[in-house]
């Protein structure tokens, strides 16, 4: 799951980031309104997280322009003010929720998490290839019914592979999903992570590298 989290208070943006961080998914973050529609342009989100009061373009303005140019992007909106007016008024401009500070950060990784759920085409709860099994929900992988002791790009890489249902995916499009935007597009992190999740998986491997293509599984 990759996150945009757009917020003008550094210390906020950053723990949200760090937290999340911690659930497996990949965040980029902006400063103010400006920057956050441009990596919202540039960058495929699951879901992208708004704060409402933002300098140079109003969070407002943000989430108008996103929901035009991008109708299926999954917002959620932070705001300091808590009245139902404000409420109707944002998921009025095209959030997808709306949570008022302060929050706890159990409550926004589950709305973020729900929101992720709805975007884009639907994926099982429970993904299942062959002796493999994996409950992104629990964040828990087995094969063969034995317990997967993988780190969080292992299970990012693999709910990928996973999740494409027998497709080839690059190794493009594995970065994208699973790093953020400070990965080098020229880094080899995922023929790293290939290589170790291949041994924690055992023989035989179940994950397929097309040359030049990506892999699958």
């Amino acid at each position: 799951m990759r996150v945009l989290v757009v917020e003008d208070h550094p210390r906020v943006a950053d723990a949200v980031a760090r937290g999340l961080r911690r659930t497996g998914a990949a965040v980029d973050t902006a400063e103010d309104g400006e920057a956050g529609l441009y990596k919202a342009r540039v960058n495929p989100y699951d879901v992208i997280v708004l704060d409402r009061d933002l300098p140079k373009l109003h969070g407002d303005e943000v989430c108008r322009l996103i929901n035009a140019e991008q109708p299926d992007q999954k917002i959620l909106m932070l705001t300091a003010a808590r009245g139902t007016d404000d409420l109707v008024e944002g998921l009025a401009l095209g959030a997808d929720d709306y949570l008022a500070k302060p929050f706890k950060f159990a409550e926004l990784v589950a709305r973020i998490g729900a929101l992720a759920r709805r975007s884009g085409e639907v994926r099982p709860t429970v993904l299942v290839r062959g002796d493999l099994e994996l409950d992104p929900a629990r964040r828990t992988a087995t094969r063969d019914g034995r317990e997967l002791d993988l780190s969080l790009k292992e299970f990012g890489v693999l709910q990928e592979l996973m999740a494409a249902d027998g497709a080839v995916v690059s190794s493009e499009q594995l970065l994208e999903r699973v790093w953020d935007e400070n990965t080098d597009p020229f880094t080899n992190s995922v023929r790293m992570v290939i290589v170790t999740l291949r041994r924690k998986l055992g023989d035989p491997s179940p994950i397929e590298t097309l040359r030049g293509a990506g892999y699958r599984i």
